[in-house]
C-alpha cells in the first residue's frame, strides 16, 4: 500500500513538473525557429531572432533601461533591507513588529493597487519616465524579499562575536564592517540578486511609470504583443529565462557556501 502511494505521488509530481515546464520549453524552442512567424514545432532552426533582438536599437534601449532600473532597485533595497534586518534583530524599540509588517506589506497588497498609487504620485511630481523614480518604486516591491533573506542570513551572525570585538576595543562601525558584514555576505549577495531579478521581471509598475523614455524589457514585450506577435518576442523571453536561471544557479551556490560556513562555525 505504501509503495503504491509513493509511486502515485512520484507520478503526480512528475506530471506537474512537466505541466509547469512545458510552456518554458516551448518558448525556448520557438526562440530558435527559422520560420518567419511563430509556429510549433518550427520548420527549421536558426539564430536569426536572437540576432534581431541584439541588433535592434529599440530592444537594446529597453534592455539597457531594465538593467539601469534593476541596479538602482538592487542597491537601494539591499542597503535599506540590510540595515533594517540588522536593527530588527539587534535593537529593541517600540513598534518594531508594526514596522516589520509595514515593510512586508508589498507582498500582501496586489501589485496593481501599488502601481496605481505610485502612478498618481509620480504624475503629481512629474516623475513619469524617470529612471531613479522607477528604480525606487521597484525597490519597494523587492524590499520584502530582501528583508526576509537578510533576516535569515543575519541569524547566522553570533552576537557573542560582536560583543567580543567590542570588548577588545573595536568601534561599532568597525565591528559592523569587519565582523557582521563578512559573515552575512553570502546572504547579502543572494538578496541583491533576487532584488535585481524582481525589478528585471516587473511589468505592472513599469507599465504605469515607464512612459516613452524608460521603457523596460517587459513593457517592450507587452507593447509588441499588442501590436504584432513577432518571433523576436520568443527570443527575448528565452533571454529572460536564461537570466533568471543564471541568477537562481548563483543563489544556489551562495546558499551552499553559507551552509558550509554555518557548519564550520
Amino acid at each position: 500500500m505504501r509503495r503504491c502511494t509513493a509511486g502515485l505521488l512520484r507520478l503526480y509530481v512528475a506530471v506537474m513538473c512537466v505541466w509547469l515546464l512545458a510552456p518554458i520549453v516551448i518558448v525556448i524552442i520557438l526562440a530558435f525557429s527559422g520560420d518567419g512567424y511563430l509556429r510549433f514545432p518550427p520548420g527549421s532552426l536558426s539564430l536569426q531572432w536572437f540576432g534581431r533582438f541584439f541588433g535592434d536599437p529599440q530592444w537594446q534601449r529597453a534592455l539597457l533601461s531594465s538593467l539601469i532600473i534593476g541596479v538602482i532597485a538592487c542597491i537601494v533595497s539591499t542597503t535599506i533591507g540590510f540595515f533594517a534586518a540588522y536593527a530588527f534583530l539587534r535593537v529593541e524599540f517600540c513598534g518594531k513588529k508594526l514596522l516589520l509588517s509595514a515593510m512586508l506589506t508589498p507582498i500582501i497588497v496586489p501589485s496593481i493597487i501599488t502601481a496605481i498609487a505610485m502612478y498618481y504620485l509620480a504624475g503629481k511630481l512629474g516623475l513619469i519616465g524617470n529612471f531613479l523614480w522607477l528604480g525606487l518604486c521597484h525597490a519597494v516591491i523587492a524590499m520584502p524579499i530582501v528583508l526576509l533573506i537578510l533576516l535569515s542570513a543575519l541569524h547566522a551572525v553570533d552576537p557573542n562575536l560582536e560583543r567580543a570585538a567590542l570588548g577588545l576595543g573595536s568601534s561599532r562601525v568597525r565591528v559592523f564592517f569587519r565582523v557582521v558584514l563578512p559573515i552575512a555576505l553570502p546572504g547579502v549577495l543572494s538578496a541583491a540578486l533576487f532584488a535585481f531579478l524582481a525589478s528585471f521581471d516587473e511589468l505592472l509598475i513599469s507599465l504605469f511609470l515607464a512612459g516613452v523614455r524608460a521603457q523596460t524589457l517587459p513593457v517592450r514585450i507587452w507593447n509588441s504583443l499588442n501590436l504584432q506577435v513577432e518571433p523576436t518576442i520568443a527570443a527575448v523571453s528565452a533571454f529572460l529565462i536564461a537570466v533568471t536561471s543564471v541568477i537562481l544557479v548563483i543563489d544556489v551556490i551562495l546558499r551552499h557556501r553559507r551552509g558550509q560556513r554555518r557548519l564550520r562555525a
